[in-house]
């Protein structure tokens, strides 16, 4: 039942559809009275339930049975990327939470021509919840922003791997294979980084990566990085 998935904060034996989850069953999935439907706390599981009553502003469904699932990934991977122009941070958002990150970071820099706002932000959050339903995950990843370059990096303070991807490198300093535990990547904007923000990444413990000898774009650069952790950490063999 790829389709008729929503997130509910609270999972009880009956519970209601409200706001924008409830608007798509309504309006655009068009549930009735009977449909089935599986429900999502962010717990991992998941929950049968069927549709017991459409009201004006909700939708009232009853919960049939709580299951396991093992979509969730076991790696855990921390994207960490620069606000990009348009709506290409979508785009990246959305292919992190298809390969299996686990949480995304947006930051600006000194070479970031875009911003976030709160607007902006909630977007990023909504896309990462139609995301992990299209994908059949059970958990939509935390979408957070860092105003500043050093806090965001900090925010990857006990991870086990901090790769820093910079386009001006000849090489990578350390090898992407075997990876194993916790990961934390970092991606530019489109401006790329300066010499002295990787500076700073190198004294908070990031070792810089290569992504090749050409010049990917920000966001092209964002979901190659990760596919390559993803696979290394065994999550897409």
């Amino acid at each position: 039942m790829a389709r008729n998935r929503f997130f509910i904060d609270h999972i009880s034996e009956d519970v209601a559809l409200t706001g924008d989850e409830f608007r798509h069953a309504k309006n655009v999935l068009r549930l009735r009275e009977g449909s089935e439907a599986t429900l999502l706390d962010g717990s991992g599981a998941e929950f049968s339930a069927v549709v017991t009553k459409v009201e004006r502003d909700r939708i009232l469904l009853h919960v049939l049975k709580k299951s396991a699932t093992d979509r969730e990934p076991q790696a855990n991977v921390f994207l960490l990327i620069g606000a990009l122009k348009g709506d290409k941070t979508e785009l990246v958002v959305q292919k992190a939470v298809e390969l299996g990150v686990s949480r995304v970071g947006v930051f600006s820099s000194r070479y970031c021509s875009a911003y976030l706002n709160e607007n902006k932000l909630e977007r990023l959050r909504r896309v990462s919840r139609e995301a992990a339903k299209q994908c059949m995950r059970t958990v939509a990843p935390e979408v957070v922003c860092f105003e500043n370059f050093a806090d965001a990096l900090r925010s990857a303070e006990g991870y086990r791997n901090k790769l820093f991807a910079c386009e001006f490198l000849e090489g990578s300093e350390g090898s992407l294979r075997g990876l194993a535990g916790s990961s934390a990547l970092v991606v530019g904007s489109e401006g790329g980084f300066s010499e002295e923000e990787f500076a700073l990444a190198k004294s908070l413990g990031f070792t810089g990566v290569s992504l090749g000898k050409r010049i990917l774009r920000a966001e092209t650069a964002a979901i190659a990085l990760l596919s390559i952790v993803m696979y290394e950490s065994g999550e897409l063999g």
